[in-house]
Order: C-alpha cells, then structure tokens, then sequence
C-alpha cells in the first residue's frame, strides 16, 4: 500500500497548529482508508529533521509533507528523491518535486484588529510572536494596520520567544506585555498560553490556529482557524493518481484559514463595525 509521511513541529496534542494539522492527516485516513501514514512530532529545525525525513523515503513513502518550513533540511532529501513527492508549509521554493502551501492568515487578522482598536483603552496591543520571520510579521502587520484603521492612537508590542511551541515562554511573554500596559494580547503561538494570562488580568485576546476559548471565555474575542483537512486530501489524492504537481498554494479565506465566532464578551457593535 502507499505511504504518505508527515512532519510535524510540534506534538499533536498542542491545541493550536500541529493540533489543526493532525486533524488534517486524520481527514486523509478517512477519506483512504488503504492508505498507511505515517507521522513524528516535534522535529526540530537541525540535521535531525534531515535525518527524519530521508528516513521517510527510505521506508517508502510516496509523499512527505512538512507541516513548517524546514528549507534546507527537507530540500537536500527532496534534491536526492526525485520520484517522491515533498511539501513544505511556509516554504519559500519549488522545485521538480517540492511544492509549497501557505494560509492567507493576515487578512482574519486584519479583522482582529480592528476588534483590538475598537476595544483596547490603554492602546496598547501586545503580539507574542514565536520567530522573527516573514509569516510572523504579517500577522503583527495586519494586527496593527486593522486596529489604526480605527483607531490612529493604537500601538503594537512584540515579544519573539523563538519557540512555536513553548507553554511557559509564551505565558512569560503574555505577563510582560500586560504588565507594560497592553490590555488586548494576539499573537501567533501554538498554545493558548497568553490567553491564560488574559484571563487571569481581566484584559482581551485574541488566538491562532483553533477555537481556544475553553482556555479563557471571558478573555477570548476571536482566532485565526486553520482547516487543512480538504487540501490534504485533495493533494493526497492526485498523488496517488499521478496528476500531483509541485506548486505554490495559497489556502485563502474561507478555504483553509478563516475567523472564529466573536467570543461572549465582545460587544454586538464592535463585532458588527470590524465584520463591515
């Protein structure tokens, strides 16, 4: 039977990214039920991710996805596997058998914004990033360009803690950004850490990857979802069809990325003026 590989950079169970990513692998289990796949959690951005992945291949899989953008350490396999397919999450090259696929995050969180111009009285807006890269930053764009749309007195902090994945650095940041003033925390994390702490200051956030409002109902004002359960599918089965061709994909706004429902306490005109 065919094999399909995943990569992920962080473990299944973090609520947030890998979370919407295994929902993904489990869609594609679903919808092939012949099909074995395969996966391994938290791989790090090193010579390990490397070793991982040419250990794929050489267990035979057709097709490897990284569910983060490992660059060099998935390219050097992919340059020496030319009859398996690779894809890589925020990649930023296609080659022969190396595609790309990325979400149109920015644009939810533009909507966001506003939420946070409209709602912040401090006008500070605090961001905890997880890497200094290009993704990161326009997320913290949008964030910021939506709230002065509204609100030309709001100003954004940001914190990098340079982890995806690190509940207690991620709560650190969140503290440190209430604690310098700003009463409305976003970011892009992949665990709901600083909404935690919103919830225990009485302030707003807003998240990213999944509904986390379990974590903080009265904190909680909306989320940037990611669905990639219908595109791995869709990938999934022109591989196996032999019709996959490695390309660059954007999952778009009520295709793949979206805005979560306004969380309970959000009130009814704001939500109306950042949803205009």
């Amino acid at each position: 039977d065919a094999l399909v590989a995943f990569g992920h950079t962080g473990p299944v169970t973090d609520g947030g990214w890998t979370t919407a990513h295994d929902r993904g692998v489990r869609a594609v289990r679903q919808a092939f039920p012949r099909l074995r796949t395969v996966y391994v959690e938290s791989i790090p951005y090193s010579a390990d991710a490397t070793r991982i992945f040419r250990q794929f291949v050489a267990e035979g899989a057709q097709m490897v996805i990284a569910t983060s953008n490992y660059g060099d350490f998935i390219r050097d396999v992919s340059d020496r596997a030319p009859d398996v397919a690779f894809m890589e999450c925020d990649g930023h090259g296609v080659s022969g058998n190396l595609g790309w696929y990325y979400i149109t995050h920015w644009y939810a969180s533009y909507v966001i914004g506003i939420a946070a111009g409209l709602m912040t009285r401090t006008n500070k807006i605090g961001f905890v990033g997880s890497f200094p890269i290009p993704s990161v930053y326009a997320g913290a764009n949008a964030v910021l360009l939506g709230a002065r749309s509204v609100n030309p007195a709001a100003t954004l902090q940001a914190i990098s803690i340079n982890a995806w994945f690190d509940p207690q650095a991620a709560t650190q940041a969140g503290t440190a950004l209430a604690e310098n003033g700003c009463d409305f925390l976003c970011g892009i994390m992949d665990e709901p850490g600083y909404l935690r702490v919103a919830q225990q200051r009485g302030i707003k956030a807003a998240m990213w990857n999944t509904d986390m409002r379990q974590y903080g109902p009265d904190a909680y004002v909306s989320s940037v979802v990611l669905d990639f359960r219908a595109y791995y599918v869709r990938q999934v089965a022109a591989r196996l069809a032999g019709t996959w061709q490695a390309q660059p994909h954007f999952l778009t706004l009520g295709h793949g990325v979206d805005r979560d429902s306004w969380g309970r306490t959000v009130p009814p005109d704001i939500a109306a003026r950042a949803d205009a």
